[in-house]
């Protein structure tokens, strides 16, 4: 038996892929362009239009709602009073389309996202979008989840009491993975009122290349290993980048 084992092992056979690659779909899931609220939105305040920024609405103008514009530092999107009008470059989630990607398998990392354009330093790439849940129903699914053995999460948290779930419905967002080197970065937004989180390039990112942000996020469960190939990877998930030791002989 273990003669005929060996000759087994020996003879040429030719290859196939898994079942599961050769049928490979991405994960199931509802795309969806704005957030699903499953509770109460926050009320609009006044005071969330009570930021106004001092540009001018002269076509050609250098005073034009662009990235130094009061209201965009403040990571404000205008609203429609701005005195620009159309010509207001403070609205990345209103007037800038998603960029072109695609979903791709991955080698270590499961699915991923592949730029399909060059993106310049600072542009909107795309909104991270979801169900808004509140914690209660957050920690009702993660207990769920935990208990099925699921290791992929699509958390991101909106403010202390609202979470965006994007496991059942979102858009690509979901599938872009981490890196402890990332090349683009979350940013929470307020418009007309409402939170909302947009991924912008922090630094050109090439056609063709992976996008990924760092997930910063609490651990829940086991450690996952990190498989970004970073040169300074930290090696595990929800690791914080540590901070430089100080050397007392720089004191000033």
């Amino acid at each position: 038996v273990f003669n005929k084992l060996l000759n087994d092992i020996r003879s040429s056979v030719d290859f196939v892929l898994p079942e599961s690659l050769n049928n490979w779909k991405s994960a199931s899931y509802c795309f969806i362009r704005r957030n699903i609220y499953l509770t109460k939105k926050m009320k609009k305040r006044f005071s969330d239009d009570g930021i106004f920024c001092s540009c001018t609405s002269s076509t050609g103008s250098s005073d034009i709602c662009s990235r130094d514009c009061h209201c965009s530092m403040l990571r404000s999107s205008c609203s429609s009073v701005c005195k620009c009008g159309g010509s207001c470059l403070n609205k990345p989630f209103h007037h800038r389309p998603m960029k072109k990607m695609k979903i791709v398998q991955t080698q270590k990392c499961g699915m991923g996202v592949v730029a399909e354009e060059d993106i310049s330093k600072g542009e909107f790439v795309v909104e991270y979008v979801g169900e808004v849940i509140n914690d209660e129903t957050c920690e009702e699914r993660l207990w769920k989840m935990k208990h099925r053995g699921e290791t992929n999460f699509y958390l991101c948290e909106i403010n202390r009491d609202m979470v965006i779930d994007a496991t059942f419905k979102g858009n690509k967002s979901r599938f872009i993975n981490h890196s402890c080197c990332p090349n683009t970065e979350m940013q929470k937004w307020m418009i007309d009122g409402e939170t909302r989180i947009g991924i912008f390039a922090t630094r050109d990112i090439m056609k063709g290349e992976h996008l990924t942000y760092d997930y910063q996020f609490v651990q829940f469960g086991a450690d996952q290993d990190c498989h970004c190939g970073a040169s300074g990877c930290r090696k595990k998930l929800g690791v914080r980048p540590s901070k430089p030791k100080s050397n007392p002989s720089d004191a000033a």
